[in-house]
């Protein structure tokens, strides 16, 4: 009866994992598709056997500093160092703020107001992108448009890098902050007991000691945050202002990002602008996994030594 009862476990065990396993199959079917889709539309611009002499240079769209020159040049390097200086200061921003605000969230504040800031960075986390953009324009452009003058700076109406690296930064802060809850309360209760038996104050403890060990998880919440930002398109376009050349380190300049420069130019269906915006697509893509393998290998050496 026994021996019978643990091989119907096993073969229930069994079909489950190939249920799931055809699942994840699916998944990675679906990235799969969409990067070969991308890869597939974004090499078509370089091949003279369909643009013929319109074809566009891979050297010079790889390494150019202006965007579009007509009729066929166009130049991509400087979108991505444009990309790479608003996430980072975005991060830069936004990482010390979440953290700060996860610990008093986790740690520090009473239950019925942990319970209430939650709620609220979980609404800001669920807020479209398109909610951030409006926000952006309205109030963020207009807010770096006064301080621009302050240093009597020209600045387009607000429209500028700073604006986008605020935007961005409000935007991955409830991603961060949340994932950092949840690693700062799974800290196990006795280290930090220890450390206050041994005559560590609570700030001492919860900055030297619950940080420390939840260091792994908080870094998983800045990898997802910087991800985010890195693909972020909607809000962005509404605040960069899509600089034609660069790349531009001013704050109050206008800015150009991979993803504005996808979203902005798919008014068409069909010719070598469109397509363009794919061969974007590409080295969006690329960009996105290798920052990600790099984040995730400094992960996994922080979390070596939490």
């Amino acid at each position: 009866m026994i021996s019978q009862k643990k091989f119907k476990n096993k073969i229930i065990d069994k079909l489950t994992a190939n249920i799931l396993l055809v699942f994840t199959i699916i998944s990675a079917s679906f990235v799969l598709l969409i990067i070969f889709f991308i890869t597939k539309r974004g090499i078509s611009p370089f091949l003279p056997s369909i643009y013929g002499d319109l074809s566009v240079n891979l050297i010079r769209f790889l390494t150019g500093n202006t965007w579009y020159i007509s009729p066929n040049i166009y130049g991509v390097f400087f979108i991505v160092i444009n990309t790479l200086y608003i996430v980072f200061i975005a991060a830069l921003i936004s990482v010390p703020i979440s953290i700060i605000t996860a610990l008093f969230i986790a740690k520090m504040s009473p239950k019925h107001i942990s319970n209430f800031f939650k709620t609220v960075i979980e609404l800001l986390a669920a807020i479209p992108s398109i909610v951030f953009g409006v926000f952006g324009l309205g109030i963020i452009t207009q807010l770096v448009k006064n301080i621009a003058e302050l240093f009597n700076s020209q600045s387009a109406g607000g429209i500028s890098n700073l604006s986008t690296i605020l935007v961005l930064a409000i935007m991955i802060m409830p991603t961060i902050t949340l994932l950092s809850i949840t690693a700062i309360e799974s800290v196990d209760k006795n280290l930090e007991k220890n450390s206050l038996a041994l005559g560590a104050t609570k700030l001492q403890t919860y900055f030297k000691v619950t940080l420390v060990s939840a260091k792994s998880g908080i870094f998983a919440g800045i990898i997802l945050g910087i991800g985010r930002a890195l693909g972020e398109a909607t809000a962005v376009s509404m605040v960069a202002g899509n600089a034609g050349t660069g790349p531009n380190f001013d704050l109050f300049a206008t800015a150009r990002t991979l993803t504005s420069t996808m979203l902005l130019g798919l008014k068409e269906t069909t010719g070598l602008d469109y397509d363009i915006r794919f061969s974007v697509g590409v080295i969006l893509i690329l960009l996105i996994i290798v920052t990600n393998v790099i984040l995730n290998i400094a992960k996994n050496k922080i979390g070596r030594f939490s």
